[in-house]
């Protein structure tokens, strides 16, 4: 089968001179350099249309549809993000419910938006070893359903963004029960399928959308997803069409190439390029189970089956949660210290991720840094508390209702004025508040905040995280509120 690069650079050798867009005319042009801009065209004769594929892109897709073992595959030049919301509007009209796990990204809230729904929330647990957010269960799933028999839909995370799993055919069986569909946020799970070390995918598992960011975990270039498609609980004319108004009419091609050859990639030499990837990451893992000080997730005494149901390989996880620093100051010492720059920081762990792209060298670098600070470190008596970045109480319906002043998409229209942190107990957001990376909300707009809201936010803003949602005046620390009800 002809790849979509081998295509673009077939025809950028052909002689053909381009009177049509894009401005360039694949030629270098200031620092643009000459083998990315002879690549990149618009729709011209020959390379079809990603909004009517009917040529290359619908072989391209249904190649990725018999790789995730899906129905259905759209390429997504906006990021997992235009899959998301193209999914979410497809299935569940306005107005609708939809049961969402609570440490779900922020575009799921941004689709809950515009289609005016209303959210219920599915609160992850903590993983006790290491104060992460656990995969939604089953259980937690089907006693939601059971409360609330107006639900419309369903949307969970997995792997989560530290590589948890859920039980997807369980929970896929229990939300169909209901004769509601499934939707996975998978951005985090491209390679998921491709090498008996991993779970399967989500598609195959029962799903009936599932969205894949496959810049993150597979060799594709930034903004690079899938959105895949099964079943017929979700009307399959409205995918299409939210589709065509959340993406692009003018895709990048560049952007398409490289998912093309990121997935043949997998599906040709997966076995051997993961399989090299999972000696890598044991080898690592080996070596740091000597740490006494830093506490290293997942441990090498994780039995396969684990790591093939809950745990994902790729995510390392580094606690300091018995040790004198923090998240953020392991962070920057690996960065500035050893020129290792990690995925992300909070405030007892940091994340490093690895995928198919690293080189033995780079296993070799972290965990050299890694041994070399744990042998510097102190193990505390005092363990640091592990407080995740994402709510994990559930609540009563009554105090869901207190908490919850206006429903979303009402509450992000009204009129707003900033208030000092301190200031802000007791009163209903008007912005998002959240930790980057990844991007999932602390507070939502409408949402109350509670003296313990601010003693958290306070404490990640003295220990430098990235909290977005929060500026500063004249050095005080506020956010926006509600300013009518």
């Amino acid at each position: 089968m002809e790849t979509l690069f081998d295509k673009l650079k077939d025809y950028a050798g052909s002689g053909i001179y381009p009177c049509h867009m894009p401005g360039h005319k694949r030629r270098s042009a200031g620092k643009l350099p000459q083998n990315l801009a002879e690549l990149d065209i618009t729709e011209i004769e020959g390379f079809d249309n990603l909004h009517q594929p009917e040529g290359i892109i619908r072989q391209l897709q249904q190649y990725a549809a018999d790789a995730y073992g899906a129905e259905e595959v759209y390429y997504l030049v906006g990021g997992s993000t235009c899959g998301i919301l193209s999914a979410v509007s497809a299935a569940i009209s306005p107005n609708g419910r939809l049961l969402v796990a609570r440490n779900c990204h922020k575009s799921v809230y941004h689709a809950a938006y515009l289609r005016q729904l209303k959210l219920s929330y599915l609160y992850p647990r903590q993983v006790p070893e290491i104060g992460i957010c656990e995969a939604i269960s089953p259980e937690q799933v089907r006693e939601a359903l059971e409360r609330d028999p107006n639900i419309d839909g369903v949307l969970i995370v997995s792997p989560t963004y530290e590589g948890r799993i859920a039980e997807v055919g369980e929970i896929a069986r229990i939300v169909h029960g209901y004769g509601i569909p499934l939707i996975v946020d998978e951005a985090h799970g491209a390679h998921l399928g491709f090498h008996p070390s991993f779970a399967s995918g989500s598609s195959r598992a029962g799903a009936d959308l599932v969205v894949v960011s496959l810049h993150k975990t597979l060799p594709a270039m930034t903004q690079t997803a899938l959105l895949q498609v099964n079943g017929s609980l979700v009307n399959r004319r409205r995918v299409k069409r939210f589709l065509q108004i959340y993406q692009s009419s003018s895709p990048s091609y560049v952007l398409m190439a490289s998912m093309d050859n990121a997935i043949h990639l997998a599906r040709e030499q997966g076995e051997k390029l993961f399989g090299e990837m999972v000696r890598n990451w044991n080898g690592m893992l080996g070596q740091l189970s000597v740490c006494r000080a830093l506490t290293i997730w997942p441990s090498t005494a994780l039995p396969q089956e684990e790591y093939q149901r809950h745990q994902d390989i790729g995510k390392l996880i580094v606690s300091v949660k018995n040790t004198g620093i923090t998240g953020q100051e392991l962070y920057k010492e690996l960065l500035e210290r050893y020129a290792l720059q990690l995925e992300m920081a909070c405030e007892s762990y940091v994340l490093a991720m690895f995928t198919i792209g690293d080189t033995s060298q780079g296993y070799q670098r972290l965990t050299k840094a890694l041994l070399e600070i744990d042998s510097r470190l102190q193990q505390s008596e005092s363990r640091r508390e592990t407080v995740p970045y994402v709510k994990q109480t559930e609540v009563s319906a009554e105090t869901a209702k207190q908490r919850n002043g206006f429903p979303l998409w009402e509450s992000w229209d009204r009129p707003v004025r900033w208030t000092a942190l301190k200031d802000a107990v007791g009163r209903y957001v008007g912005e998002y508040i959240n930790i980057y990376p990844p991007g999932t909300p602390i507070l939502v707009p409408g949402e109350r905040m509670e003296e313990a809201d601010r003693v958290l936010l306070e404490k990640y803003l003295a220990e430098g995280l990235n909290v977005q949602g929060i500026s500063v005046k004249d050095g005080i620390s506020g956010v926006m509120v509600i300013t009518e009800r």
